[in-house]
């Protein structure tokens, strides 16, 4: 395992790191390897424009058209 040490932080982050490692009951180390695997390893989600955007440009829209069957107007649950 390696090592990290961050120098010059600003207090007012040292203090909520202490402050959420207590309401996590973890230690302000414990909490920062959280943080950082949460923030850096885990995929984020994406957004539904993202998913969209990634959708493969395939067929047109003709290819996707619903076809009219001799059933259309009976409920499809009964």
């Amino acid at each position: 395992m390696a090592n990290l040490v961050v120098r010059n932080l600003d207090q007012r982050i040292v203090d909520a790191l202490k402050q959420r490692a207590a309401r996590h009951g973890h230690s302000a180390e414990a909490e920062h390897r959280a943080l950082l695997e949460e923030l850096l390893l885990r995929p984020q989600p994406k957004s539904f424009a993202e998913v969209l955007t990634a959708m493969p440009n395939v067929g047109q829209d003709e290819d996707f058209e619903r076809l009219e069957d001799e059933h259309e107007n009976e409920h499809v649950f009964g």
